[in-house]
C-alpha cells in the first residue's frame, strides 16, 4: 500500500467542539419593543433601540411572554454562530429546520486530516432501552479500544483520500471514503426563539419541564452557544431556565 508522501498534513485528532459568536444584533429590549407593539402600536418606534430597561418590569413582561408561550417576540433578532466540529454533529444540527446553516464543502476544498476520537470523560456505555438510555463510564480498556479504533481507521481513511486525490479523483469522488468523525466547520444563524427550541432538546438539565437525552457531542455545542446567547440576552435566559426550559 502506497503511503501518504511526507509532504502531506499529519493526521490530527481532536476530543472537542468549539463554538465562537462571530456577529449578533440580540438583546432583551429587542423581545420587549416587539411585543409591546401589540397595545402601543407606532409609539414603540420611540423606545425601539432604547437599550436602559427598567429590570423589574421588563422581567415581568419578558417572564409573562415566556410562561403563557407568546414565542413571536423572541424573534426580532438574530445570532451568528461558528461552529467546528465532527460531521456526526452537523447531521444532528441539521434536523432542527429553524436556522440557516453553511458548510464548508469537500466538493470545492481540500478537506483537512482532523478527526474526533472520544475523551477521557466520554461516557461509553449505554444502558436501557430506546428513548430512556443511561451512559455510563467505560473501562479503560473499552477506553483504549475506542480511541485505538478510532484513530486506525481515520488514518486509513485520509491515506486512501489522499491516493484518490494525488491519482487525480474529483474530490466530491475522494471524500466518500472519509468518516463522519472528520471535523469541518460552518456558520449557524437562528433567532432566540429557534435558540430556546434547539437548547431544550440538544442540552441536559435538571429542573427542565421536559426531559432530553442528547447526544454528548452536540451537547458540548449546546452549551457554548447557550453561554454565548445567555450574555447577549440575560433576562430572556433567566426567564427561559424559570419556566423549565421549554422554547415559548
Amino acid at each position: 500500500m502506497k503511503a501518504v508522501p511526507d509532504d502531506k498534513p499529519a493526521v490530527k485528532f481532536r476530543s472537542d467542539v468549539t463554538v465562537e459568536l462571530v456577529r449578533s444584533s440580540a438583546s432583551d429590549s429587542d423581545v420587549l419593543f416587539a411585543a409591546r407593539v401589540s397595545t402601543q402600536g407606532e409609539q414603540t418606534l420611540e423606545s425601539a433601540q432604547d437599550e436602559n430597561l427598567d429590570a423589574s418590569r421588563s422581567k415581568g413582561l419578558i417572564n409573562y411572554l415566556m410562561r403563557d408561550r407568546h414565542g413571536s417576540p423572541f424573534e426580532h433578532n438574530s445570532m451568528t454562530f461558528y461552529v467546528q466540529a465532527p460531521i456526526f454533529v452537523f447531521r444532528e444540527f441539521m434536523r432542527h429546520r429553524i436556522a440557516s446553516y453553511n458548510e464548508e464543502s469537500g466538493r470545492y476544498r481540500e478537506l483537512n486530516p482532523v478527526f474526533y476520537v472520544p475523551g477521557p470523560d466520554r461516557n461509553l456505555v449505554q444502558v436501557g432501552k430506546a428513548g430512556a438510555y443511561d451512559f455510563l463510564p467505560g473501562s479503560p480498556e473499552q477506553t483504549e479500544l475506542a480511541v485505538s479504533e478510532s484513530k486506525a481507521q481515520a488514518t486509513a481513511a485520509y491515506e486512501s483520500y489522499q491516493r484518490m486525490l494525488d491519482a487525480g479523483i474529483a474530490r466530491e469522488v475522494a471524500r466518500i471514503v472519509l468518516p463522519l468523525s472528520i471535523y469541518s466547520s460552518m456558520y449557524v444563524t437562528m433567532n432566540a426563539r429557534s435558540l430556546m427550541n434547539f437548547l431544550s432538546l440538544r442540552t441536559k438539565r435538571e429542573g427542565t419541564h421536559f426531559p432530553s437525552f442528547p447526544q454528548r457531542e452536540i451537547e458540548m455545542a449546546a452549551e457554548q452557544m447557550e453561554a454565548l446567547w445567555a450574555d447577549l440576552m440575560p433576562l430572556t435566559h433567566a426567564t427561559f431556565n424559570e419556566n423549565g426550559r421549554v422554547a415559548p
